[in-house]
């Protein structure tokens, strides 16, 4: 199993939530950053919100969300433009 697929089957089939410093000592991944871009380019909607524990520090964790009209209409725009 690849570095990317790890990371597809945390986020999207097991629903958790990862920050960059877990997927990375987890699964061993150098750039976590370009791991969750490679699962985002294959489609799934890939989300980073922040946290902020009770001690008032600050982390950002990765989720899979629910795109918005917005940015599946933006998607459609871009592939339209493509085919021009």
């Amino acid at each position: 199993m690849t570095k990317t697929e790890h990371v597809l089957t945390a986020l999207v089939i097991n629903g958790e939530q990862l920050t960059a410093k877990q997927l990375a000592s987890r699964y061993n991944i150098g750039n976590p950053y370009e791991a969750v871009r490679q699962v985002r380019l294959m489609g799934y909607p890939i989300y980073c919100n922040k946290h902020t524990n009770s001690k008032g520090v600050v982390t950002h964790k990765y989720r899979l969300g629910t795109p918005s009209r917005e940015l599946i209409a933006a998607g459609y725009k871009a592939l339209a433009a493509r085919l021009v």
